[in-house]
Parts: C-alpha cells; structure tokens; sequence
C-alpha cells in the first residue's frame, strides 16, 4: 500500500486483489489449500486468475453437496453447515492432510496455510441476505505452530453473483494482510476492506488466535470493528474472546444495563442485580434462554475527540472478572439498541437504568432525523416486548428520592410519558441500598487519578484489587504515597 501526496491531499493506494494474489503466489514458500462450500471458490478463483499459482495452490475445492461434506467433514449434529464450528473443522483437517501428505524434509522452508470459508448466500426470494464464516489458518515459519484468524461476515448486497464477488475479494483481503501484515493487526484489519464498501458487507466478528498473535487483545480488535464502521456492535465474553452476536441473542430474553463502567461500581451491580431478579420472575422470560450484557455505546468511549483504547480495556477488565457479556455499539438512543435486538429475538426485552437517562429518552432533541419525531422512536421503543427497570435517583441538592411516581419529564411529554407508566412498560426497582445512592463511577475516577483514599468502599468486592493490582484507571502507588 503507498500513500500518494496530491498537493495538500493524502490519496491511499491501495493494491488491487489481483496484485495481492500475485505477490503471495510468486512467494516460494507460501504453499496451502482452499476450501470453500456455501456459494463456490470465490477466493481460490483470484489467484489462479493472478499467475503462478502453481507453487502456491496445493487443492482448491468445493465440497458443495451436504453429504458429500459431511463424508469429508463429518455430521453436524444439529444439522448446520454455516457455523464456526464447520468452519474449524474445515480448518483443521485440511492443515492434517497438508502435514500427513507432504514432507517437510523435502520442503522444509514452506510455511503451510488452510483457507476455508462456509456460507450462505441471498435466498431466492430475498428475504435473508445471507452471512457466513471465514478463516486462514497459517505458519509464518515452517518450525513455528500455526496462527488462526476467523471471522463471521452478514452480506448486505441484495444479489448473490455480487456477494460471491465481495467474499472473494475478502478472502484475498485475508490472506494477504495474514502474511504481510500480521506484525500490525490494527492495520490487518482496516485492508479487510480494501476494495470493498461497508455497504456491501458487515464483519461483525473477529478473532486472532495463535504465537504471532499472543499480545493481541481480541476485545480491542472487538471495539476497533464499531469504530472503522464495519458494524454497529459487537459482543465478548468473560474470557476475551469474540461472540456472534446473532448467535448469543438469537430467540433470548436479553436484559442489558447500560453504562460507562469506568469504573463498574456498587450502583452498577445493584441495579443490575435487582433488575435481574424481576426480569426473570417474569412469566414471558425463559431464565434457560436469557442473556444478560452490560453495554457501552461509542460515545461513551470517546475522551477528547477520540477513543481512550487503554481506557476502554480498563472498564473491560473488570467487567469481564465479574463474569459478565459486554456489548459494544453504535447505538446512542435506546430505541435503536431495541431495534438491533429485535432482529434475533421476539421475547421479552429488559433494560435496566438510572432515572437521569431514563428521562433523556423523552428529550425530542434526540429524534429530530426522524421524519416522526419522537412518537415514531418510541412507536420502535415500546410498541415492542420491552419493560424497563427503573433505579432511583437521589437529588444531589434536596436530597429528595427520585422514582418513576415523581420523576420530571417535559410538559408535553407528560401525556405520552403516563401512557408507557400505567400500561406497565415502566417499574420502579425496589429494595435498593440508599446508602449507596450518592456513588458516582466519575467522582471514583477523579479519586483514583489524584491519589485521594476512600474510593475502595464504592466499588463491588475484588474490584478496587485489581484495579490496584493492575494499575487501572491512572491508579499510581507513588500518588498515595505522596499524599500520605
């Protein structure tokens, strides 16, 4: 890639799939197989159109009959073929027959990749566009162990020639940034989209596994997918690692607490705690079938115009030693959030906050790109299975208790705000502590950076030790000593 100067414009060039196919073939020691089922050999196709692929391509195949798969595969027990564990499989017994069939004493500078994909294009009457997986799994050195990128993509284009024609070019994307820029992973994911519009397909999943990829931090690359604009969320779990959010949400009752967790704090925990406890004493929830997530919208990334990645890995640490799902989005106002999930489920949705927010909701400041204002977002809000669990808020000057009985909303949302109050889309969150109704997670962060003691008792038990331990949130030794 060369960056071109044009007078006072910066133009990137950016190589073109042909190109990125022709350097990998006409590298000696670059040899692998190609394994695609689903919608043809989209990718195997560009480098054999390249050149010299003779020394780079050992097998290109299209294993597309479901049963001839499953000879070569194995069954799927629950009868899907588009699925990561497919897509694994795939993956590790192609490297087994490379390793079983060539001999490294005859080739013993070739460094061995699998690239294999399984997905399912637009259906006929167009109703579902179609999504699929992806992966490369590679040496960067014939003595090394293998490395491991996977990914999910949702096609976005509504014709199946043209996404078999964006997969190939992602598939070449793949395989080129896994060789020449797997020392930069930041950069390796931004080319994914090299010669491909965010419009014509959304990664919503990524993970790097692998030696070379040992200090990759599979949540930073989660948040970086929101941030080029590749998708609008993304999820992870307690260990790190990448969840399809389609897959965790499918057919569930979600329940999602929103906040900034920097950092989490007891008010945080209690209200999710509480609002966990009358969520699943619903008759329309499945306590088998929910999924609990601690969200954090982009905007509440953002510090000084730009994204804090050492911030947000901080607020992750901890949420993620609590055991809990985080989900990173795009969406600012809740009833987007709301739409997003409506698109897996049509169970019972929960959200659980703070009275402040609460309130913002019915701010028409919020909604003035909506040809229907604000009654078009709360017709995409409420007119849902959505309940909202409600957290006091306790006024920082009277000292008066604020609850959905005499929270203040404008004039002229009063009418529309009693109409969502008594038909049971709102409840006011019982049995809180008032002790802890004046902790603040910024009035934590400010005692944290400037040495102040007393902050520990805020916070939910265990989490003040990492963050000491870890040194999170600017927390310095020295500045408690200092001011000691």
């Amino acid at each position: 890639m060369a960056i071109v100067l044009k007078g006072d414009t910066v133009i990137i060039d950016v190589p073109s799939a042909k190109s990125k196919a022709l350097k990998i073939n006409l590298n000696q020691n670059i040899y692998g197989t190609f394994a695609e089922i689903g919608a043809g050999q989209e990718t195997a196709r560009h480098f054999f159109r390249a050149g010299g692929a003779s020394g780079t391509i050992a097998k290109a195949m299209s294993a597309y009959d479901k049963d001839f798969s499953d000879a070569i595969y194995g069954i799927e027990t629950d009868g899907r073929y588009v699925t990561e564990k497919r897509l694994k499989g795939m993956l590790s017994h192609e490297l087994e027959l490379m390793e079983d069939r060539l001999s490294r004493k005859k080739h013993p500078e070739k460094i061995f990749f699998t690239y294999a994909n399984t997905v399912t294009t637009i259906d006929f009457v167009k109703k579902f566009k179609g999504h699929g997986w992806l992966g490369l799994k590679f040496q960067l050195d014939p003595l090394e162990p293998y490395n491991e990128i996977i990914l999910h993509v949702r096609f976005k284009e509504n014709d199946a020639k043209q996404q078999q024609e964006t997969l190939g070019l992602l598939g070449v994307n793949l395989i080129y940034g896994c060789f020449y820029l797997h020392d930069n992973p930041k950069e390796l994911l931004k080319s994914l989209y090299h010669n491909i519009e965010p419009d014509q397909i959304e990664l919503d999943m990524i993970n790097f596994s692998g030696p070379r990829f040992s200090y990759v931090d599979n949540r930073l690359m989660s948040l970086l997918l929101v941030k080029n604009g590749f998708t609008n969320a993304v999820m992870f779990g307690p260990d790190g690692n990448n969840l399809l959010p389609a897959q965790q949400l499918y057919n569930a009752n979600i329940l999602a607490l929103r906040g900034s967790f920097r950092p989490v704090t007891k008010v945080n925990i209690e209200m999710f705690e509480l609002a966990r406890e009358m969520f699943l004493s619903e008759s329309k929830v499945d306590p088998d079938r929910t999924k609990i997530i601690f969200e954090i919208t982009l905007t509440n990334l953002i510090s000084g115009g730009k994204i804090d990645e050492r911030d947000f890995l901080d607020r992750a640490e901890l949420l993620c030693s609590l055991g809990q799902n985080v989900m990173i989005t795009n969406y600012q106002e809740y009833y987007k959030l709301v739409e997003y999930f409506s698109e897996f489920t049509k169970k019972r949705i929960g959200l659980a906050m703070g009275v402040y927010n609460f309130v913002q909701i019915f701010d028409q400041k919020y909604y003035r790109n909506l040809s229907g204002g604000i009654l078009e977002a709360f017709g995409k809000l409420f007119f849902k299975d959505l309940k909202i669990y409600l957290y006091p808020l306790k006024d920082q000057r009277t000292g008066e208790i604020k609850t959905s009985e005499n929270l203040k909303v404008h004039p002229r949302m009063k009418e529309l705000y009693k109409f969502f109050k008594y038909n049971g889309k709102v409840v006011d969150i019982k049995n809180y502590n008032p002790d802890i109704l004046d902790v603040f997670s910024r009035t934590i962060l400010k005692m944290i950076e400037a040495g102040e003691e007393g902050w520990e008792v805020m916070l939910p038990s265990g989490i003040a030790d990492i963050i000491k331990e870890e040194r999170l949130f600017g927390y310095s030794k020295r500045k408690f000593k200092t001011k000691k």
